[in-house]
Parts: structure tokens; C-alpha cells; sequence
């Protein structure tokens, strides 16, 4: 597995097609995140849009390879296999830039509430704010599995569909990624540093379902 991770990993970064949505990530952040803002407003304003970013990572990671090619490594490793480390490197790329992104934003933040007036210890709101965008990352992986190979072939059906399937994930309540910013939002307001450990667990869950239905249709979509 450590194999197809690392061929995996070396198709990305060699394709280069993580330059667009990571620019797009870092424009956004530059234009939405300024110095002194109050720090889980704006961890959670970057958190938010690691979703997207997540799931265009799973597209760019599964459809990378030829469809010959990634017929060659399904023989030779296992289709499952195969496809798994795929999403196991989008996700892993998506966390990277979650980690990076709560840092920056977590030193250049004042660690206040809203308002101003109420002092935040700073590690953990980052601690905080990393989690909503390891959330967002995981929700965004689930919508990137279930919405490209081998579940939609078609790109004029499968980028809409991400995006519609993006969008929904951060916004439908009872969503872990809606939840999650939610808390971010509501503890600025209310002066205190939440801990989204229940979303946290929802969005392991659910990606690793979608990954599992992804991966599990890849034997037949391969045979």
C-alpha cells in the first residue's frame, strides 16, 4: 500500500493539476482573511473552503492516470487497492493545505472574541480551528469519492455535481462541515474555544462509507 501511496503521491505532484485549486484556495483566503481579524471567525472562514478544495483533489487524484494505465496498476495491485490510495493522497493533500492555511491564519488572527473583548488562548483555537478543516477535508474527500470515477464518468455530470454536492455540505444543517463552522462562529461570538470532536467523528464516518462504495464499485467497473 505504501507503494501505490507514494506512485500515487508522484503522479500529483509531477501533474501539477493541484496548482489551480491550491491558488484558488490561497486567493480566497487572501481575499477573505485579513491580519487582526478575530481568529475562529476567521478559522473557520478557512476551514470552510477546504471542502472544495478537497473533493477537486479526489477528481484530479482518480483521474490522473489513463484509463489503460489505471487498468495496468488495478491488475497489478488490486483495483481496490488502487483506487483507495488515490483518495488516501487527496485527502492527505487536503489536510496539508488545512494545516498550513490554521497556522497562518491562527498567528496573523487576534485571539479575541467578535467583539473584541474577550481574550482566547491561541493554541487552542488553532487546535479548534484545525479540526474544523480536518472536518471539512474528510466531507470534502466523501464528496470527491462519490462524485467522479467510478460513480460518474461524465464531466459535464460529475463537476456540477461536486460542486452542487460541495455547496451542500457546508451549508444543509445537521451537516458535520455546517456544524462544525457553526460552533467556530458561535464560540468568537459567545468567548469561548469549542471542541467539534462529534462532527469530527460524523465525517469520519461518512467518508469512510463513501470511500468504501467508491473503491467497492471499482472491481466492478474494472472487470
Amino acid at each position: 500500500m505504501t507503494a501505490l501511496f507514494r506512485y500515487q503521491a508522484d503522479l500529483l505532484v509531477r501533474s501539477q493539476r493541484w496548482l489551480p485549486p491550491f491558488i484558488l484556495y490561497a486567493a480566497f483566503l487572501a481575499v477573505g482573511v485579513q491580519g487582526g481579524q478575530p481568529v475562529l471567525d476567521s478559522l473557520g472562514y478557512a476551514a470552510a473552503a477546504v471542502l472544495p478544495v478537497a473533493a477537486w483533489l479526489v477528481r484530479i487524484c482518480a483521474t490522473n492516470e489513463p484509463p489503460a494505465a489505471r487498468s495496468c496498476v488495478g491488475a497489478a495491485a488490486g483495483p481496490v487497492r488502487a483506487h483507495l490510495a488515490c483518495l488516501l493522497v487527496a485527502l492527505s493533500a487536503a489536510v496539508l493545505i488545512a494545516a498550513a492555511s490554521t497556522l497562518v491564519v491562527t498567528l496573523i488572527s487576534d485571539p479575541t472574541s467578535t467583539d473584541h473583548r474577550t481574550r482566547l488562548p491561541l493554541i487552542e483555537a488553532g487546535a479548534a480551528g484545525f479540526l474544523a478543516a480536518l472536518v471539512c477535508a474528510l466531507l470534502g474527500t466523501a464528496v470527491g469519492a462519490l462524485t467522479t470515477w467510478p460513480l460518474l464518468n461524465s464531466p459535464g455530470r460529475a463537476i456540477p455535481g461536486m460542486m452542487l454536492a460541495a455547496l451542500l455540505a457546508l451549508v444543509v444543517t445537521g451537516s458535520p462541515a455546517q456544524a462544525t463552522i457553526s460552533d467556530l462562529i458561535t464560540g468568537s461570538q459567545q468567548g469561548r474555544v469549542p471542541a467539534p470532536l462529534l462532527p469530527l467523528a460524523a465525517a469520519a464516518l461518512l467518508t469512510a462509507a463513501a470511500t468504501a462504495v467508491a473503491c467497492a464499485l471499482t472491481t466492478r467497473r474494472s472487470a
